[in-house]
């Protein structure tokens, strides 16, 4: 088999779908595991056996969630399906139900204590984090045309679905968006008296418009204070910040604040919804502001309310 050429049109198919950058890594590395496992076979001379096989691998010897699971079976499924136009009969067999857990949940004065103990930029990444409900990837992908400081709206743009929705700003992040955006600027200036590439832009539109990636509008909310190599090509250009940033300063600020929880940004976001329900706002309203694309999935956050509010009172409270 030739498998540099396989995982070129992998990649090539992949963002024909405008997946993103994290997705196509996934997928790319499934891949090569399951060529793997089996021995560099080439992937067309197997099927819906040999995925099967190395599916209960990962399960039964690896012993890797349900997610990781249904990662690595999306990823061969995309895999005989758009880059060897093959479909694999009965692999929906295949798929293990998900569990319904429900998330970690801080309390206000949790959210309160974790975000006073962290300063700086990582405070602001984590205060707009929570104050919006956004996903990792929303925060930290923002430009600056997606923020109207004056009119304190925010806009997610190709969100989870490729979906736009607008939040409003919280009022007490206002003026420190007002000094993010100065930071940016000063940034984008640098940038710009050099020379350097533009940032990178979304496939269709880098296209159409190769050089709006120069344009202010265009540019990071949080970019990184270096540039970097763009992978897929191979420019070195100035990125956002990295998620580690943010995921590394959040850990220490939980241990700092002596919180027992095992917390993640998307913990933030799980205690934003949360605590919009307790507030007393509907539903469908923060299934809007979450972005999700079923009801079902907001519902998942009234357990935690009742739980939190005690809304079923134990025998034992009435001895």
């Amino acid at each position: 088999m030739n498998p540099p050429k396989i995982e070129g049109q992998l990649r090539e198919a992949i963002r024909a779908k405008y997946y993103s950058r994290h997705t196509e890594d996934a997928y790319v590395m499934w891949y090569k595991q399951y060529v793997h496992f089996h021995e560099l076979r080439h992937p067309k001379e197997m099927g819906e056996a040999e995925v099967s096989s190395f599916l209960k691998h990962l399960s039964v010897e690896r012993d890797v969630a349900v997610s990781t699971h249904n990662q690595a079976l999306n990823a061969l499924i995309f895999l005989y399906r758009e880059v060897l136009q093959v479909e694999l009969a009965g692999i929906e067999k295949h798929r293990p139900r998900r569990p319904k857990r429900i998330p970690v949940v801080l309390t206000l004065d949790e959210v309160r204590s974790i975000i006073g103990a962290m300063s700086g930029e990582e405070a602001m990444l984590a205060r707009l984090h929570y104050g919006c409900g956004l996903r990792l990837a929303e925060t930290l992908g923002l430009r600056v045309k997606d923020v109207d400081v004056a009119a304190g709206i925010l806009t997610v743009r190709g969100g989870k679905g490729d979906k736009d929705r607008t939040l409003e700003l919280p009022q007490v992040l206002r003026p420190a968006l007002t000094d993010q955006l100065a930071h940016a600027r000063a940034l984008w200036d640098a940038d710009r008296r050099r020379d350097a590439p533009g940032v990178e832009l979304p496939h269709a539109f880098a296209v159409k418009s190769p050089k709006a990636g120069e344009r202010w509008e265009w540019f990071w909310l949080f970019p990184s204070d270096h540039g970097s190599t763009d992978l897929r090509s191979g420019i070195v250009r100035r990125h956002h910040v990295h998620e580690a940033r943010l995921s590394r300063a959040l850990a220490a600020a939980v241990k700092l604040a002596g919180i027992a929880k095992r917390v993640t940004a998307h913990t933030l976001r799980h205690s934003y919804a949360t605590h919009l329900l307790m507030k007393g706002v509907d539903i469908r309203s923060i299934q809007e502001r979450l972005g999700h694309s079923s009801v079902s999935t907001t519902e998942i956050y009234t357990h935690a309310v009742k739980a939190m509010q005690g809304a079923v009172r134990s025998p034992l409270d009435d001895l």
